[in-house]
């Protein structure tokens, strides 16, 4: 009699499973009306969806299956969930205007993961991303409403800036602007890797310090250096090409 195995794939998939419960989550609280709860099972969703694809290289065990898995979890919890959430929370008050731009981030970021997969050549290799990844738009949706819902604004006027910045964020999705991807610590020196966590723990206490706002204000950083490094890089290579013509 042959012994019951669990596969080892079972623990990555476990962690994307629950990155769809979170999502679930987030639907549920902000159907209630809990705001709160519901962009904070976001980041909760953002937590598991992290740790997959670190469970699945630690186990050996990436595949297509995962990738295809992956990107049906990241449609429910960094799309549906903060689309849900802002219409919810805000847009509720502006009708079918309001439904169609709560949307945005949902099909816009729906779009962005199929280019991602059609797009990935090695599933063991980890790359940049091409377009503004979907849970870095998702927490930066949930980190509005949670400040918002908290007496804290961090866009001022909230009302004026919201809507652009829905529509800029999902653009961002679908854009060619190149964002890094977390690096790998394995093949660096003791000195990158040491650098590395020491500003990681930095960060860490800066946003504990800061009640949250640090971590938006991080995450805005992030976007906006991606922006500003297309621009340049892309004057860069116009006017090496105009030089070299001449």
């Amino acid at each position: 009699m042959s012994k019951f195995r669990i596969p080892k794939s079972t623990i990555p998939n476990t962690a994307t499973s629950l990155n769809i419960f979170s999502g679930f989550l987030s639907v549920i609280f902000a159907s209630q009306g809990d705001f709160h709860l519901a962009a904070l099972s976001i980041f909760v969703a953002t937590f598991f969806d992290l740790i997959d694809g670190l469970l699945a290289r630690l186990t050996k065990t990436a595949s297509p299956f995962g990738v295809e898995l992956d990107s049906l979890a990241d449609v429910v919890s960094f799309g549906l969930a903060p689309s849900f959430l802002i219409y919810q929370s805000y847009f509720i008050n502006y009708n079918y205007w309001g439904i169609v731009i709560s949307s945005s981030i949902l099909i816009f970021g729906a779009l962005r993961l199929a280019r991602f997969n059609v797009q990935v050549e090695d599933i063991k290799i980890k790359q940049d991303f091409n377009g503004l990844p979907i849970p870095i738009a998702a927490i930066t949706v949930a980190s509005f409403i949670l400040f918002y819902h908290n007496g804290i604004n961090i866009i001022r006027p909230f009302n004026i800036l919201l809507t652009p910045t829905i529509i800029i964020l999902s653009l961002l999705m679908v854009s060619n602007i190149r964002y890094n991807a977390i690096p790998k610590t394995k093949n660096m020196t003791l000195f990158a890797k040491t650098s590395i966590y020491t500003l990681a723990v930095i960060l860490l206490i800066l946003i504990y310090i800061t009640n949250g706002k640090a971590f938006f204000y991080l995450i805005s950083f992030h976007i906006l250096f991606g922006i500003f490094r297309h621009i340049y890089i892309s004057f860069f290579n116009k006017t090496s090409i105009i030089k070299n013509k001449s």
